[in-house]
């Protein structure tokens, strides 16, 4: 059985985009193992084994494919059934180190077999606490250093006797990401090509009836003037022509191996279609069909795995790549080629963008609808558009994510070459889950793709209007430099609209310059504002217009221009709307289209709000591209260990999971340093006087009964309890109202006042951690003003989140109130997403109250759920 950290069958690709299997290995592999050893050159039995004894493989099959003891692991790479490599390492002396080795096939060096198993190997050490590999190899093993040195881990080599030894620390840092990052672009790129890129394209399914998806897809082929080979397979037409494409009756009848296959057939039939495709030689598949029961999905996603070919869909619209012609959808229109690529998982979606975006005249440059995306994804087209020189921005509709970390990471690093632009589908799902603690109240989806979106750099709307909007502005006009606008128009109102929209979307209108307002004054009429908004009335000709949109554009002031017309009898202004040196929109009061770009190149749109906001997204993403990533910070005094042992502790006497006691909740949140009001835990009434005494100030008293966490709602909270007397009384009102099911009090210090916050975490099935920050206390839930981001943090999206909600004010302070330690709030932040993060057992973590003073940030309250989770490794390169 092929096994991967999670149990489930693992695929990944070659440099070449070949798909392999990764699997362990077990007793039935003993044969298997001893071939490859057997079949190895005497060059790669000396380089691996330091000799040439080839009754070695005997050996190394009992060590690789046993299944007793603890601490050894071994892989093993598959290529079409045959067994091309194996890694396995074995425990040493020293804790936390173990040796590596490896071997491959001769016949598959240098096509990354090494690397990929290296990866897989390392990922699940990890898991098992390995924190690095030791290695030797021969001084002249080339290709075996190579492997080492390309894997991106800091590796120490020390050479004796003509022997390297390696030490890999295992550790998944930015160097080591980015060069597995690297590998897996190539290697999808290369696995695209005959998708993407293909010469030969087969319709399995083609109809003669026009009006159906088989006929139309075929239909669309042929009249794009596709330059490759295109065939139709339909047994009732085999022989003839069928839509100008030649017709066999089943793939194995057609005359040359198709590179992509089209496959239009009822869901029932779809994986016979497949399985012959793949017999035949296809390498990639498109797969319209809708309707594939769950066993049907499992069963076309295992033929495609076996016979090594991509798949898109099912349940969708198709492909297009207009460099070569391709459209292999059922569009009623050829999308016009041009420089935006766009990837939908709604067919309906993908038709709606490849129609507005051929309307304004950006075009596309290659099209995937996704559909229920079994196998291909938005993060394969993200590699693609990557690697392409024609895609200048990228558009993505996406209701679901597979691998958001994955997806998050890429997402970031082709947003730093070209915009790309989303729109928030399903906001209106039920966002708020049955959840006990504040935090996960707030985890809702719309919170967590936002934050996920805000990472990865991508600008984020919140409707396909918004999209087609900034998408026609982000295509046409460049970036601008700041966030201030010159508002230019010949209707004074529409400039106070359009001003007004402006400062509603955070950008700036301010006064022009000395110089431009005399150059103004000297062009337009006596009655022209010239401040700016700039109202040039409604008696300016055309060139008098676009000459004052030149001189605000020369204002040192200004960063972006908007230019409002209102078409009168008086002059024609439309024809000024051209480029002015800066990124210039214009709007057409009355113009029937929402937005259209013009002769110029410039964006039109039909109301000041709509260009204002495209504007606003812009700049946005302006100013995310030009601040270089870094990465989470080093925290000194995080004991990841300890908090694993309070975590194991729980679990093992509670495997169904459930909410950490308070002793143990306080010790898991000091592992990682996050300051807590000093506190104390007792069982009895004199314990507790104890505490209040010993902590010697006005003291809160918390019960501990299971089942309740919201202790205010429950009545399980005393405040301000100052002396022995009043200690004692708050005890035994407790004890009266819980009674047996009180198990304790925790005594804790009274903190002086401060600014309430939220600070938590919520493991999310598919985000995985989420970090939510917002207002705190009894009201957070009723506030619900918060914002989220993915762990862990780095120091710059803490403070991110520290300033996006609006209580931000009270944090930054004004006349009536100091500002908070916003230092002190952001290392909170920044060791709470690391415990989360660290630890994904933790369902939920509360700080509700930390309260944010002048002088630090400390959490008076604090609850933690766990549940038993396996570690999952979303950076290891597999398909999906």
């Amino acid at each position: 059985m092929t096994q991967s950290l999670s149990g489930a069958r693992v695929f990944a690709l070659l440099t070449d985009g070949t798909q392999v299997e990764i699997r362990s290995l077990g007793e039935a592999d003993r044969e298997a193992v001893r071939d490859l050893h057997r079949g190895l050159s005497e060059e790669s039995l000396y380089l691996r084994f330091f000799g040439l004894n080839r009754a070695v493989s005997e050996q190394v099959a009992g060590r690789v494919c046993r299944t007793d003891g603890e601490g050894h692991a071994a892989l093993g790479a598959w290529l079409h059934g045959d067994l091309v490599g194996v890694a396995e390492y074995e425990p040493t002396d020293v804790p936390g180190e173990a040796e590596f080795a490896m071997v491959v096939a001769d016949r598959v060096h240098h096509r990354g077999v090494g690397t990929l198993l290296l990866e897989h190997l390392g990922s699940l050490a990890r898991a098992h606490g390995i924190v690095a590999f030791r290695a030797d190899t021969l001084a002249e093993n080339t290709a075996m250093l190579r492997v080492f040195a390309d894997a991106g881990m800091a590796a120490r080599r020390r050479f004796s006797g003509g022997v390297v030894e390696l030490t890999l620390p295992l550790v998944s840092d930015d160097r080591y990401l980015d060069a597995v990052a690297e590998r897996e672009r190539r290697a999808d790129v290369a696995s695209l090509e005959p998708l993407m890129r293909p010469r030969t394209v087969a319709v399995v399914g083609a109809s003669r009836r026009p009006g159906t998806v088989g006929a139309e897809v075929l239909r669309n082929l042929v009249s794009a003037g596709f330059g490759g080979a295109v065939y139709a397979v339909n047994p009732h037409a085999a022989g003839g022509d069928l839509h100008g494409a030649p017709c066999v009756a089943a793939p194995a009848g057609l005359p040359e191996r198709p590179d992509l296959v089209v496959v239009a057939v009822p869901a029932g039939a779809v994986v016979r279609a497949a399985a012959e495709c793949g017999r035949y030689g296809a390498r990639a598949l498109v797969v319209i069909s809708s309707g594939l029961t769950a066993g049907q999905g499992r069963d076309l996603l295992a033929v495609c795995r076996e016979h090594g070919m991509r798949l898109v869909g099912p349940n969708c619209l198709g492909t297009a790549n207009t460099a070569i012609s391709l459209d292999a959808t059922f569009g009623a229109r050829h999308p016009v080629p041009g420089t935006a690529g766009v990837v939908a998982q709604s067919g309906g979606v993908g038709i709606a963008l490849l129609e507005q975006l051929s309307r304004l005249g950006i075009g596309v440059s290659s099209f995937a609808s996704v559909g229920d995306k079994y196998d291909v994804s938005a993060n394969d087209l993200l590699m693609w558009w990557e690697s392409d020189d024609t895609t200048r921005l990228g558009i993505l509709h996406v209701e679901s994510f597979g691998n958001p970390r994955k997806f998050a990471r890429t997402a970031r690093r082709v947003a730093a070459r070209m915009p790309l632009l989303t729109v928030l589908a399903g906001r209106s799902a039920p966002g708020t889950r049955a959840a006990a603690s504040h935090t996960a109240a707030a985890a809702t989806p719309e919170i967590t793709r936002r934050a996920l979106f805000e990472q990865a750099g991508i600008v984020a709307t919140d409707d396909l209007g918004e999209l087609v909007d900034a998408a026609a502005l982000l295509a046409s006009q460049p970036l601008p430099d700041g966030p201030r606008v010159a508002v230019v128009s010949n209707a004074g109102g529409a400039g106070v609209l359009a001003a007004d929209a402006c400062a509603d979307a955070g950008l700036a209108v301010p006064v022009l310059g000395p110089d431009a307002q005399r150059r103004l004054t000297g062009l337009l009429p006596e009655c022209a504002a010239v401040a700016n908004p700039v109202d040039t009335t409604a008696a300016v000709s055309a060139e008098l217009f676009r000459s004052a949109l030149e001189a605000v554009a020369a204002d040192e002031s200004v960063d972006i221009v908007l230019a409002l017309v209102a078409p009168t009898a008086l002059a024609d202004l439309r024809g000024a709307l051209g480029g002015c040196g800066k990124p210039v929109a214009a709007v057409v009061l009355g113009q029937p289209e929402s937005v259209v770009v013009n002769e110029q190149g410039v964006p039109c749109y039909g109301y000041p709000e709509n260009a204002v906001r495209a504007f606003a997204r812009a700049f946005s993403y302006a100013r995310r591209r030009g601040v270089p990533p870094d990465a989470p910070p080093v925290l000194p005094g995080l004991m990841p260990a300890e908090a694993a042992g309070i975590i194991d502790g729980f679990l093992a006497t509670r495997p169904e999971g459930g909410w950490l006691p308070p002793v143990e909740t306080f010790r898991l949140l000091e592992s990682y340093g996050l300051p807590l009001a000093p506190w104390c835990w007792a069982r009895t009434e004199d314990e507790a006087a104890s505490a209040a005494r010993e902590m010697g100030v006005p003291v809160a008293m918390k019960a501990h009964v299971p089942g309740v966490v919201h202790k205010t709602a429950a009545g399980a909270l005393r405040l301000d309890l100052d002396g022995d007397r009043e200690v004692r009384e708050a005890f035994r009102s407790l004890a009266g109202r819980f009674g047996d099911a009180l198990e304790g009090v925790v005594v804790q210090a009274m903190v002086d006042e401060g600014v309430e916050v939220l600070c938590g975490a919520v493991q999310e099935e598919v985000f995985g951690a989420v970090v939510i920050f917002g207002a705190g206390g009894v009201d957070a839930d009723a506030l619900a003003d918060r914002t989220a981001r993915l762990a862990p943090l780095t120091a710059r999206e803490a403070g991110e989140l520290i300033r996006e909600p609006r209580l931000s004010a009270l944090l930054l302070g004004h006349p009536a109130r100091p500002a908070g330690d916003l230092a002190a709030l952001r290392d909170v932040l920044l060791r709470l997403s690391r415990l989360a993060a660290e630890h994904p057992e933790i369902a939920e973590l509360d700080l509700n109250p930390t309260l944010v003073r002048p002088d630090g940030a400390v959490a008076v309250d604090a609850r933690v759920r766990l549940l038993p989770r396996r570690s999952w490794d979303p950076y290891l390169r597999r398909l999906r």
